[in-house]
């Protein structure tokens, strides 16, 4: 497996007797380079040694030598700086496309790395490496949950840049579609980026005195205010209150005056979703955010401790939705506020992100480090991927543990991509004994 290969490369898992070429030229590996995951060679930048000749150059990896030929490397001038063709099987000469013949090495996979390879990828129960977690030391734990943490932030990082790109550059605009997004807490994310995406800020920014308005734009541009949106069984009753019918023809007007379009009411989802998270709901507390000046970029770069960004973050609903969860659909009275464990959703997945982006895109470290101090002070996330590392021994102590384990179940577990896992590294580096052992 051409899998394996790389990774016997990458970490030097090669057999301890002395290597030769395929023509009986010793090899000593001093640097196996840099992993290359996109076009061209595998491996950058290697310092091998071949003969006498120390040899820095890159390095390429086919489970058979004539795979060389197969994917074109012969005709692509690309691949005319490697200096070393390793390969599982030496069933062939390779040329390049400046006509050189290239020094191969033939390496094979040990069995005991297969073996715990093909244990990973199949294993019934989940996630696969469960039996080696206790096992692992402190250091390691602590040193790939903090790679995990800055990962995920980096990930994000890039998310909210493109929003900014989309935006014309501008991240006032990527904060509100990530503000939005998050308030649709899973769920209804798709929908609420894209109801900000029709939010023109500058047009509601007008009228940013006038609750009642803010919330006619951002009720209007989420396609809630047209009659068909309102389930049959309550149509009589919001025509009756009259609400619906005011705040109507309060968007018609702004929406004739500004040229606004909604979007799709069919692209809000309710199956199953708690009254208090209806769209309907989250957008009056997100019009009340507006109109208070909480929901701008400067207002979230002043805050500096959790308190304060909790502070930021409370809201909740307009008169209208406090006795109501729909038009016409009536509901014990109530603020419908932001709950404590909301808010530090908020903090987490919007908040302490859009410190790290800024602070990259501004280059201010300041940012940055206030970003991890944040997610070190918050509590972590109850869910089941949370859950589910806690029963395999793994402790979850704050929110950046919380956020580092949802990254590696993610982007790692369900990917089955344990080679470039550090734990699955520990697993994988076990030899024949330890198997053995392990099947007694």
């Amino acid at each position: 497996m051409e899998q394996l290969l790389h990774y016997v490369w990458k970490h030097k898992l090669l057999p301890l007797r002395q290597l030769m070429t395929t023509d009986g030229k010793t090899v000593e590996v001093i640097d196996p380079g840099l992993h290359n995951r996109n076009a061209g060679p595998d491996f950058f930048n290697a310092k091998v040694k071949i003969g006498d000749t120390l040899w820095v150059g890159n390095v390429e990896i086919h489970q058979r030598s004539a795979d060389w030929y197969a994917h074109g490397h012969d005709r692509d001038p690309r691949y005319n700086n490697v200096v070393l063709h390793v390969t599982g099987n030496a069933d062939a000469d390779v040329l390049t496309d400046d006509g050189k013949y290239l020094p191969q090495l033939e390496v094979e996979v040990p069995p005991y790395l297969t073996q715990n390879y093909e244990e990973l990828l199949h294993a019934d129960q989940y996630p696969p490496c469960y039996k080696i977690i206790p096992q692992l030391s402190p250091l390691v734990v602590h040193s790939w949950m903090a790679a995990l943490q800055t990962e995920r932030l980096e990930q994000k990082t890039e998310a909210i840049s493109q929003r900014a790109a989309r935006a014309g550059g501008s991240w006032e605009d990527a904060y509100f579609q990530t503000l939005a997004r998050n308030y649709g807490f899973g769920i209804n994310g798709d929908a609420f980026e894209q109801w900000a995406q029709c939010v023109p800020l500058s047009a509601v920014g007008k009228h940013r005195d006038d609750l009642f308005q803010i919330e006619a734009v951002f009720l209007g541009q989420a396609g809630l205010l047209e009659l068909p949106s309102i389930p049959q069984r309550y149509q009589d009753s919001a025509l009756q209150e009259g609400y619906f019918q005011k705040i109507r023809n309060e968007y018609l007007y702004l929406a004739h005056k500004f040229s606004l379009q909604p979007m799709n009411f069919t692209l809000w989802r309710f199956l199953r979703l708690r009254p208090q998270n209806f769209p309907h709901i989250r957008i009056s507390q997100l019009a009340n955010l507006y109109y208070s000046r909480r929901a701008g970029l400067s207002a979230l770069l002043e805050c500096e401790t959790v308190a304060q960004l909790r502070d930021l973050f409370s809201t909740q609903v307009t008169p209208y939705w406090q006795t109501h969860f729909m038009f016409g659909a009536m509901s014990d009275r109530n603020p419908k506020k932001l709950s404590a464990a909301s808010k530090d959703l908020l903090i987490i997945n919007t908040a302490i992100p859009i410190l790290f982006a800024v602070g990259r895109h501004r280059q201010k470290e300041e940012l940055c480090d206030r970003a991890f101090d944040l997610l070190e002070q918050l509590k972590a996330e109850h869910n089941r991927i949370v859950d589910m590392w806690q029963a395999c021994g793994l402790t979850v102590k704050s929110a950046a543990d919380s956020q580092a384990l949802i990254q590696l179940k993610r982007q790692y577990c369900d990917r089955k991509d344990c080679l470039r896992c550090r734990i699955g590294y520990e697993y994988l580096k076990r030899n024949d004994d330890i198997t053995l052992q392990r099947k007694n």
